[in-house]
């Protein structure tokens, strides 16, 4: 999935449910149930999320939405083999960041 955040060190969770298209429910559920999305809160409890946040999202949404894995089975997942899972996700990121560019040029043709 492709993500459309601009650079910035910190998004609100306004900015990061826009960007996934879901609720911003399912955002602060899945900071509960998943150890590795830790957003920074202020005094009035807003969260801001940074941009390794918003990677660990992304490798969640991946999970649970479009490989259908259970919350738990994301869990398991991501503790017993996180490093080779997580690089076969950052290529196909990157994969679908250059598929987007090239969809983007060939409409400005």
């Amino acid at each position: 999935m492709y993500i459309d955040l601009p650079e910035k060190r910190y998004y609100s969770i306004g900015e990061v449910a826009k960007a996934f298209g879901v609720n911003t429910s399912l955002i602060r559920f899945w900071e509960k149930e998943f150890d590795v999305l830790k957003p920074k809160k202020n005094a009035k409890g807003n969260r801001k999320f940074t941009p390794e946040d918003i990677k660990n999202l992304k490798f969640i949404y991946h999970l649970v939405k479009e490989r259908g894995f259970t919350l738990e089975g994301a869990k398991i997942h991501l503790k017993e083999d996180k490093q080779a899972a997580l690089n076969n996700f950052e290529i196909i990121s990157k994969l679908e960041d250059v598929k987007n560019q090239l969809i983007k040029i060939k409409q400005h043709l």
